[in-house]
């Protein structure tokens, strides 16, 4: 079973990174399986680097704080 709330800890941890760049990221859903679903907004919504940014920055963090996790996926 992943722990929900240490993704949601996770994620306000690194939130003002993201803001101090114009964007931010919005906690969809986490499965049982371990995916977790997240929408990227603001300047990260459109920005190339989106998928660097959410492979190399948010789904690193988790995945550091909660090993269960498999992934981390962008719901546009």
């Amino acid at each position: 079973m992943v722990d929900k709330e240490k993704v949601k800890e996770v994620l306000e941890k690194i939130r003002p990174q993201l803001q101090m760049d114009g964007g931010d990221v919005e906690l969809l859903d986490i499965t049982d399986d371990g995916i977790v679903k997240v929408r990227l907004q603001g300047h990260c919504a459109g920005c190339m680097h989106a998928q660097e940014t959410l492979k190399f920055g948010i789904e690193r963090a988790i995945k550091q704080f909660v090993p269960e996790i498999k992934y981390v996926e962008n719901i546009p």
